[in-house]
């Protein structure tokens, strides 16, 4: 197989991938669209909530999905870390999962606050060494990578990729001295990716979301992708 061959044959992989896991999502609950107020205070007509894979089914399949993108990423570590709080179950699953896949890596997670009786502190688990991948479900604002970036290497680890469920692909917001919040040009995943230098692997992205809209066919469903549409030209980053 040629070069050019692998790649599209990849992508294709991938792309089909990001399609079965929206399907998954919108037949789990988990994407819903309407009207939805983010954090940012936005009107969005979509919402993911990662809380509603709530059961063992749901949570395995997931974990799945995280495997599959994480695998054909390329993307080399050398253990997981599940920041509190969804990060905890969520970083678990992926660790189980790549176990039974034959790639048995070491786990950890943090607690909010320090525990001061046994082995006290806020880590939990493996100890933190060499090559970190911080396990998520979505990046608002790349707050909470920073976070769990500052714990990693207060630990004298490395954090090296960040894998979420899904890529808003829309324009972070940062606060102003004066108290008030602006947009910014980038999306918490560039910031992440450009400014704090971890990879970034994530199962599906906001285009994908678009593509199984476009695919659809349905006057709810053409409703739904015209929103998404508009809220992508209004918010949305290259």
């Amino acid at each position: 197989m040629s070069l050019d061959a692998g790649a599209v044959g990849a992508g294709a992989k991938k792309d089909s991938l990001a399609q079965d896991f929206v399907q998954f999502c919108v037949d789990s609950g988990v994407l819903r669209f309407g009207e939805f107020k983010t954090k940012a205070g936005r009107l969005s007509p979509y919402f993911f909530n990662a809380g509603l894979f709530d059961d063992g089914a749901k949570l395995g399949r997931l974990a799945q999905f995280y495997a599959q993108a994480l695998i054909a990423s390329g993307i080399e570590f050398d253990m997981i870390f599940g920041p509190a709080y969804k990060g905890i179950p969520l970083g678990a699953a992926v660790a189980i999962e790549l176990a039974r896949l034959g790639r048995n890596v070491p786990f950890a997670y943090n607690r909010k606050e320090a525990k001061d009786h046994g082995e006290g502190g806020t880590l939990v688990g493996a100890p933190l060494k060499g090559r970190v991948l911080i396990v998520d479900d979505v990046m608002s604002a790349g707050t909470a990578a920073r976070e769990s970036i500052a714990l990693i290497q207060a630990a004298g680890a490395t954090a090296h990729a960040v894998a979420i469920a899904l890529d808003r692909q829309e324009k972070a917001t940062e606060k102003a001295a004066d108290g008030s919040v602006r947009d910014v040009d980038h999306s918490a995943v560039q910031y992440v990716q450009n400014a704090l230098g971890l990879k970034v692997c994530a199962i599906a992205r906001l285009e994908d979301l678009l593509q199984y809209l476009t695919g659809h066919t349905g006057a709810e469903l053409n409703q739904h992708r015209d929103r998404v549409l508009a809220y992508r030209e209004r918010y949305g980053v290259a």
